[in-house]
């Protein structure tokens, strides 16, 4: 959010200074909150311990005690326990029924004030009137969405009109190489059925 105001206010035509009191929050040292500690949110742990966070996460399952010292990751069982000390909470978890609408009005309201939401999954593990509700009534300080329910968002929708919010058009792998290695994974697995052999990526392994 701060990134994306500060591009707006350096390139309009309005701008005649940049305010010395405009300021945003430090990533370093903050605590980052992974809801789902599967293999990308175990590379989201990675890259954020590089910025010395401390890293909370809750899963179905605990990581091994050695994946988590890897990353100096701490387990909460609890998920209140993680969204009520987090000053950013990252959703990586699969939209299942378990999970669709994971984070409510409830779940909003443990957040601290100055926390940011970030979602990376789906759109649906959040409910979006329950998020423009606490973003416009500054429950918590902003939210990131690569990922909306529907997507595109109708272009009247009250997210798109919020100042506290940074919304993507689903490019978590929108680059060349990752679409390179998407079909190269997906041929390497039908390649694997068409053998008879057994397929490197199955998604629900009999």
């Amino acid at each position: 959010v701060y990134l994306h105001s500060g591009c707006q206010i350096a390139v309009s035509p309005d701008t005649k200074y940049f305010a010395v009191d405009w300021l945003g929050v430090e990533v370093t040292r903050a605590t980052l909150g992974i809801i789902g500690m599967g293999s990308i949110g175990y590379k989201v742990a990675q890259r954020a311990r590089a910025f010395n966070m401390r890293i909370l996460y809750h899963n179905r399952n605990r990581r091994r005690k050695e994946e988590e010292e890897a990353v100096g990751a701490y387990y909460c069982e609890k998920m209140e326990d993680l969204l009520q000390q987090s000053d950013f909470v990252m959703l990586v978890v699969n939209l299942t029924p378990e999970t669709h609408k994971l984070i409510g009005e409830k779940e909003l309201g443990l957040m601290k004030p100055t926390a940011t939401l970030i979602n990376i999954s789906r759109g649906a593990v959040i409910d979006q009137d329950a998020l423009v509700e606490a973003l416009q009534n500054k429950v918590i300080r902003a939210a990131a969405l690569d990922v909306t329910y529907p997507e595109p968002l109708p272009r009247d929708h009250p997210l798109l009109k919020l100042n506290n919010i940074i919304i993507t058009p689903h490019i978590g792998t929108a680059t060349v190489q990752a679409i390179h290695m998407m079909a190269e994974e997906a041929i390497a697995n039908m390649l694997a059925v068409l053998n008879g052999q057994p397929i490197p990526s199955e998604v629900f392994p009999k």
